[in-house]
């Protein structure tokens, strides 16, 4: 990390409030901020300041690391965890940043026992118990309709009761039933639109597994609230009881204001 942003966050003698510009500059690639309520923005900020205090960032490939790219990382991977807690994202310290997408080694056993090896080219990847590997790109050049660094902590969520089964631990008051009835039923629903070569709301890369299928309904329910509300509301309903966030609230209100405008 860079010796500034340590100092901005008391890791080094001096200390000082991160400058109010650099957060903008940070929150100007993230417009989906917008749909938290005002009360929530200080918060995040707060919270992405000790998510980036706690964690080891390392730049891969020789990509060096600016303060705006650190920011707009913690800003993202606390979003989801707002109402939640850091505590969430314990016992695990490294987050690496490639530019651009990168490849991971890959071995799979067939039903006759042979090894299979294979290079997989990836935007993201979450271990369980070890670091977070993310791709970076500028803004002209990043894939749309993907945020690589939601899904990836999404993906540590769930990781948090064991692997990648698309059912984190709930809070007090959710029902695994519930959350099961909705997800297995919208899952189901979406492989057979991306096996027919449909259009969806969501990225088709969730008919992977369950895990894939949360974590791209986390993306959405961030980025296009409205959207995965309108197409799958009982999986919105179940996030946002999750999340703790309401989303489709902020998005429709600011279309409201345009509206007016």
């Amino acid at each position: 990390m860079l010796t500034q942003l340590k100092r901005w966050l008391g890791l080094a003698a001096a200390e000082q409030g991160i400058d109010d510009a650099l957060w903008r500059r940070a929150e100007a690639r993230l417009p989906f901020l917008d749909f938290l309520p005002d009360a929530d923005r200080p918060r995040l900020r707060t919270m992405a300041a000790e998510f980036l205090a706690s964690k080891q960032f390392h730049g891969a490939h020789g990509l060096r690391l600016d303060d705006e790219m650190l920011l707009g990382i913690a800003l993202q991977a606390c979003l989801p965890v707002l109402n939640i807690g850091l505590e969430a994202y314990r016992g695990w310290v490294g987050v690496i940043v490639y530019p651009g997408d990168f490849v991971v080694p890959r071995q799979e056993v067939d039903d006759s026992g042979v090894v299979h090896e294979y290079d997989d080219e990836v935007l993201g990847e979450a271990w369980e118990g070890g670091p977070v590997l993310l791709s970076w790109f500028d803004e002209a050049d990043a894939p749309e309709g993907v945020n690589v660094v939601i899904h990836e902590f999404a993906h540590k969520l769930d990781m948090e009761n064991g692997g990648v089964d698309g059912l984190p631990p709930l809070p007090p008051g959710m029902s695994r039933a519930a959350w099961a009835a909705a997800f297995t039923a919208a899952y189901e629903t979406f492989c057979a639109e991306v096996d027919a070569g449909r259009d969806t709301v969501l990225d088709p890369y969730g008919a992977e597994h369950p895990g894939e299928f949360f974590a791209v309904a986390s993306e959405a329910f961030f980025e296009t609230p409205l959207a995965l509300q309108g197409r799958y509301p009982e999986v919105y309903g179940q996030l946002a009881r999750f999340y703790q966030l309401d989303p489709a609230a902020g998005e429709r209100a600011l279309d409201r204001e345009a509206r007016v405008q």
